[in-house]
């Protein structure tokens, strides 16, 4: 049983590429964003950055519906921000067999691609405040950083060689 986190500011592709790996692997894919309450998406939807305060909640949600899986033997793909080294704190905790990919880009590249977007809550507007709120992984959570550059499909393939890698090396898979 493996959690993988996929985790990066609002735009950089995390549902895309969480849901890539969650079909190919036949695992549950958690939407982090569906664990906000109403509250978080209309203070988003406003303008308004989220606040610790707001997260609590949400993380915990998501950490409990992790735990749910893990105790039914079940893997998941969570695509979640974990922006601070706190929330992935939450996400993470004590479960050892969670891997936490990472996927990095440029303020000017994620902004494009936010533009571009169509219905989604979070407005372009909030994504100065998602880059100063990242705290990038440092080494000793082991993250697998994908650089979001490339196409959706290059950026997806990445990620799943590089989970499959690393499972492999874990003793995860055959």
């Amino acid at each position: 049983m493996t959690i993988v986190v996929v985790m990066g500011v609002s735009g950089c592709g995390k549902s895309t590429v969480a849901r890539a790996l969650a079909e190919q692997e036949g695992w549950e894919m958690l939407e982090g964003d569906s664990f906000h309450p109403p509250a978080n998406i209309a203070k988003m939807k406003a303008g308004t950055p989220l606040t610790d305060d707001d997260r609590g909640p949400w993380l915990r949600a998501i950490a409990a519906k992790e735990d749910e899986l893990l105790a039914a033997g079940q893997s998941a793909v969570v695509a979640c921000s974990a922006l601070k080294r706190a929330y992935r704190d939450i996400l993470i905790g004590d479960r050892p067999r969670t891997v936490l990919v990472y996927l990095r880009g440029s303020y000017d590249l994620i902004a494009e691609r936010m533009r571009a977007r169509k219905n989604h809550f979070m407005p372009p507007a909030l994504l100065v405040s998602q880059f100063a709120t990242l705290e990038e992984p440092g080494p000793d959570e082991h993250p697998i950083v994908v650089d979001v550059e490339g196409s959706s499909a290059a950026v997806t393939a990445d990620a799943l060689a590089r989970l499959n890698e690393r499972l492999r090396d874990a003793g995860r898979r055959a």
